[in-house]
């Protein structure tokens, strides 16, 4: 089982703030496994700009220095950092497409904001432009094979799955937060207020939030797994997180729809090997 840990810096970042994308990246080649770290790594530090600032201002302030990083890479003339530059050596070898990396910045600016989605449409925009570019930018780590329509259409659906899956799981870490990802019109159709929420209340008509979109995401999973159908093996680990999304998925179901749940919040046990025996028969 080529599963042995990795040791670079970017390793260590994703296997303590991102461990699940950790998990599956192990799955690549060694000259991969350090371009995908890269790209994870890059998506921690995106991710986390909304908890490093306390004004809106600073968050747009970060977020267009990650522009001009990512200008400079491009321009051959990467800053000194310890993200930009394995990721600078990423997308040297692999040719990655500049113009996902700023709808990602772009879509991820969207976290400075107070208000929550307006509908699953804009849910549904957010999952694309942030889980499901990154996942194409993994893609793009496995050559022509990671680029084919089948790919894409393949990545943009494990993609918007994979976020939909973590934005449920993390409901109860944003209502700490003072944030909201629940679709307002989910929320009213259900009779659910954001002040229940964001005082950590249970409303009664949480599941039934949850549940819709809980099965947007099945059917983006089940959507990917007919766009995979017959795509090479060597480009799965960067589909990988799929498969996890389908495990949190489930405990949901198993836990009736309650993120507060305890099953909901911890990591599956042995997700490592199921991982191993879904990359082993060919699917994610």
């Amino acid at each position: 089982m080529p599963l042995e840990a990795s040791s670079s810096d970017s390793a260590r970042l994703v296997r303590r703030h991102d461990p699940d994308r950790y998990l599956t990246a192990l799955f690549a080649p060694i000259d991969r496994r350090e371009s995908l770290f890269a790209l994870y790594g890059f998506n921690f530090e995106l991710a986390r700009v909304r908890e490093a600032v306390r004004e809106p201002m600073m968050g747009r302030v970060r977020f267009q220095w990650w522009r001009e990083a990512i200008e400079a890479i491009y321009a051959g003339r990467p800053y000194r950092h310890e993200v930009i530059q394995p990721l600078a050596a990423a997308i040297a070898a692999h040719g990655l497409d500049r113009a996902r990396f700023e709808r990602l910045i772009d879509a991820r600016e969207r976290d400075v904001e107070g208000d929550p989605p307006a509908d699953m449409p804009e849910l549904l925009g957010y999952a694309e432009g942030t889980s499901a570019e990154l996942v194409l930018l993994a893609l793009g780590c496995f050559g022509e094979a990671g680029r084919s329509d089948a790919a894409v259409r393949t990545g943009r659906a494990v993609g918007i799955a994979v976020a939909l899956a973590g934005l449920l799981r993390a409901v109860p870490f944003h209502a700490r937060a003072r944030r909201l990802y629940l679709p307002q019109a989910l929320l009213d159709r259900h009779g659910v207020r954001s002040q229940d929420l964001l005082e950590l209340r249970r409303p009664a008509g949480l599941p039934a939030v949850v549940a819709d979109i809980a099965r947007e995401a099945e059917r983006r999973i089940e959507e990917a797994e007919l766009a995979g159908k017959g795509l090479p093996r060597a480009i799965l680990p960067a589909l990988l997180p799929g498969s996890l999304a389908r495990l949190y998925l489930r405990r949901l179901r198993e836990a009736r729809n309650d993120v507060f749940d305890a099953r909901v919040q911890k990591a599956p046990p042995g997700r490592v090997w199921r991982l191993w025996g879904r990359s082993l028969i060919g699917r994610f």
